[in-house]
């Protein structure tokens, strides 16, 4: 289930997975193969969703970021030729597969992005069990800082808020000065998919957040960014996520993050460029 290796958010969270791939390529009308050549595919796919000179991906990061089915983790995770392609913000998950180790989920900041994950807490997640103990998260914590990456913090459960106020009364703030919080609501294993669960979260956050965001996985995902947007939050939108559009609707990005942003317009909060992403979020 390790559909995407990184993140890339600009505007809102854009996740790009080999399934995504496979949609699109059936959109196009491509007749390649996308695990084969899925460098034109992805360009594609990102031309959509901008100025396609700045967007335009390079095939040596797509061949980093989407290994074909039963390559391991990339190392190392090739930002610079994201950086070279776009001025996108770059988050990466250190999150893996839940069978990784700790050594290789640390190893994902070795690549200098530009934020990562930072999960608050071990939990069931569906049949397996996702570990992240007290230690690994002061380790993860303390290398961003060091490494000058900021972390989003990823909340499934409320609990894990009071480990966010352990560790920052432990080490104090991340780099940037920022708190962001994302809230992965509707995982079996953690909070529901719920309005009342994400007010019930929100409720229990530390002062010392500054901006957070949430997203509801499969049928959650609609009612959970309406509830963001409407509570003063951001929104995390892809195929990670949710896999239906609509009914009957296979979903596929694009569309997703169409949609989020018409939302967010409808709610006179529109998308944010990536320079004013890095402002609000304090990257480099």
């Amino acid at each position: 289930d390790r559909q995407v290796l990184g993140m890339l958010a600009a505007e809102m969270g854009v996740d790009l997975g080999v399934d995504d791939l496979e949609t699109l390529h059936a959109r196009l009308g491509d007749e390649l193969d996308p695990r084969a050549d899925p460098g034109r595919i992805l360009g594609d796919a990102l031309r959509k969703l901008g100025d396609p000179d700045r967007l335009a991906a390079t095939d040596k990061y797509v061949k980093l970021a989407f290994p074909r089915p039963g390559v391991a983790y990339p190392t190392p995770f090739d930002v610079a030729a994201i950086r070279e392609a776009s001025d996108l913000v770059v988050q990466l998950s250190t999150g893996g597969g839940v069978h990784d180790p700790f050594a290789a989920r640390l190893a994902v900041l070795d690549t200098a992005p530009d934020s990562c994950s930072l999960t608050l807490g071990t939990l069931n997640f569906g049949d397996d069990v996702f570990h992240n103990p007290w230690g690994f998260i002061q380790d993860l914590f303390l290398l961003a800082r060091e490494r000058r990456v900021v972390p989003e913090f990823e909340v499934f459960d409320v609990g894990h808020l009071w480990t966010l106020r352990r560790l920052l009364d432990t080490h104090g703030l991340p780099f940037g000065e920022g708190v962001h919080v994302d809230l992965v609501l509707g995982v079996p294993g953690g909070l529901p998919g719920t309005p009342q669960a994400l007010m019930a979260a929100l409720a229990a956050f530390p002062p010392e957040v500054t901006t957070w965001s949430a997203t509801g996985v499969g049928r959650s995902h609609l009612p959970v960014m309406a509830t963001a947007l409407a509570a003063g939050g951001h929104a995390r939108v892809g195929i990670e996520d949710v896999t239906t559009f609509a009914r009957g609707e296979k979903a596929d990005n694009v569309r997703l993050v169409q949609r989020a942003a018409e939302l967010a317009t409808l709610l006179q909060r529109p998308a944010m460029t990536p320079d004013q992403a890095r402002r609000l979020l304090g990257t480099r």
